[in-house]
């Protein structure tokens, strides 16, 4: 994990990443890892497991975003993973992803999710 921190700073010195968001979500999806699939059980129509890697991981980050960094809008965490999805993804793997965070969303975060419906 630091490792994989590490690689990031030094690709990224010169971009306008955040270095500390991006620990914060290596970090905590791995410390809350199944707590978060615990919590995307209910919106899969598989088991975690059966879910593609790439899909799983962007499904675990924006677990996290949504449950543990609500100082992120949650259309901001949605449109985040799909576009990661779409990019890393299988073909149609974002719209798998977009199926099930919307509905987890809409659970997990009911007053902003209703007042952006």
């Amino acid at each position: 994990m630091d490792q994989v921190i590490a690689q990031f700073a030094h690709e990224q010195a010169h971009e306008i990443a955040d270095l500390e968001y991006f620990e914060d979500l290596v970090r905590g999806v791995i410390k809350h890892r199944t707590s978060l699939d615990e919590a995307l059980t209910p919106y899969l129509d598989r088991t975690v497991e059966e879910v593609d890697p790439i899909e799983r991981a962007v499904l675990r980050i924006a677990a996290y975003e949504l449950l543990h960094r609500i100082d992120v809008p949650y259309r901001v965490v949605l449109n985040e993973a799909i576009e990661t999805a779409k990019r890393f993804g299988s073909e149609h793997g974002h719209t798998y992803v977009n199926g099930v965070l919307d509905h987890a969303a809409v659970a997990w975060r009911p007053a902003e999710a209703a007042s952006k419906r």
